[in-house]
């Protein structure tokens, strides 16, 4: 885990994060939590992506007062994908609640985190997983269904190669209930799996939820089938929904360096594809930067919203 935080410090930062694709983002390693309270926002990353992938995200929220956790899910994140963890995909939501736990009980490391203001945002899988700790129930015979009527969706696919219904054991996991209950907002970032969300857990919703979805055409991943989808069937008075245009599924990992495309594709042949965003797009600086805005739009109306109540 990786925690971002405010911080009066005068130490010189460094560059976290940063190699030879991705971009980096300032910080000083270790610094003093700055005094006060602090809402604190969860990121969860996306099937085998790791902590890093959104580190644009942590740091803009650091910069505005928020303390930021990023986790690496075992099994589905980069540098492990050992399939026996992937298969426990219900432990995502569970790496996230320890997540909270750390934070929460280590004010001296990290600064106070304001009671009744904990977010998670979660990419990609990354948003399955925040859904789910907020109170959505998945159902696995619903999604093996949809999954016969849609066999294109990356959300399929990649289902299959986590393979999380191989035991009864893991395929009941997946089913129960798995929300924790200090989380207080959700927002999903081109959000997978979302077909196999029970209706009648997403109208239950308790807490509120922003959905913004990649509006550039994919047919692994179409915002339609996916996120558009999920919204119509939340709380309208405690939902939104976000279309951007020129976004791309990979719009929501950090900025690509020069020659970054050849280096993938060398690596991997495809994989140049995380750089791209949506044709005739706005640089992807620029699309952070409207998310970001987004989203502490969102968190400060969730935090007035409970305030008044």
């Amino acid at each position: 885990m990786v925690v971002w935080y405010p911080s009066t410090t005068t130490v010189t930062p460094q560059l976290i994060g940063d190699d030879v694709v991705f971009v980096g983002a300032s910080a000083v390693r270790n610094a003093p939590p700055s005094a006060g309270e602090h809402p604190l926002v969860v990121l969860s990353h996306g099937f085998r992506g790791n902590w890093n992938n959104q580190n644009w995200l942590a740091s803009a929220l650091a910069h505005k007062g928020y303390v930021v956790a990023a986790v690496n899910h075992p099994g589905t994140t980069t540098h492990d994908r050992s399939p026996q963890a992937a298969a426990q995909l219900w432990q995502r939501p569970i790496d996230l609640h320890r997540a909270i736990e750390a934070v929460t009980t280590q004010p001296e490391k990290f600064g106070v985190v304001t009671k009744r203001q904990i977010a998670v945002v979660g990419h990609s899988l990354g948003g399955w997983t925040a859904m789910e700790i907020a109170g959505a129930r998945f159902d696995p015979a619903l999604f093996a269904r949809d999954c016969k009527l849609h066999p294109q969706l990356s959300s399929c696919t990649n289902y299959q190669k986590i393979n999380p219904e191989s035991t009864p054991a893991l395929k009941a996991g997946l089913a129960g209930d798995l929300r924790d209950q200090r989380v207080t907002a959700v927002v999903s970032l081109d959000l997978g799996l979302s077909r196999g969300m029970t209706d009648e857990s997403l109208a239950a919703l308790p807490v509120p939820v922003l959905v913004i979805a990649a509006g550039a055409p994919s047919v692994e991943l179409p915002a339609q089938l996916e996120s558009a989808n999920l919204a119509t069937r939340l709380p309208q008075a405690s939902s939104r929904y976000v279309e951007i245009s020129d976004a791309s599924h990979f719009s929501f990992l950090s900025i690509c360096k020069p020659g970054a495309v050849a280096l993938l594709e060398e690596d991997i042949p495809g994989d140049g594809i995380i750089c791209g965003d949506g044709d005739n797009a706005r640089p992807r600086e620029v699309i952070q930067q409207q998310v970001t805005s987004l989203i502490t739009e969102f968190l400060t109306q969730s935090a007035n919203n409970k305030l008044e109540l």
